[in-house]
């Protein structure tokens, strides 16, 4: 395979053409990126929701035993309850 003579404006072309096509591939990264954190905020967001709902959410072992002491208030009254 023959030689081929590069000058260096030659060269100096292609370095330039990878410097711009880094650029291209960083700039794509960012906006990647920059969706992600959009995205994981929303994530964020709805988890905090959620969060504040089950706050106000009580324990199953709670309402078994209120279920049980009006159960008995009930049967003590003699009142009936469907």
């Amino acid at each position: 395979m023959p030689k081929k003579n590069i000058t260096t404006d030659d060269l100096a072309g292609m370095v330039q053409r990878g410097f711009i096509e880094t650029n291209k591939n960083i700039k794509t990264i960012q906006d990647n990126v920059s969706i992600l954190k959009d995205d994981t905020a929303i994530l964020k967001d709805g988890q905090e929701q959620i969060k504040l709902r089950l706050d106000n959410v009580p324990y199953r072992f709670e309402l078994v035993e209120l279920q049980k002491r009006v159960q008995f208030l009930e049967k003590k009254l003699g009142v009936k309850y469907a």
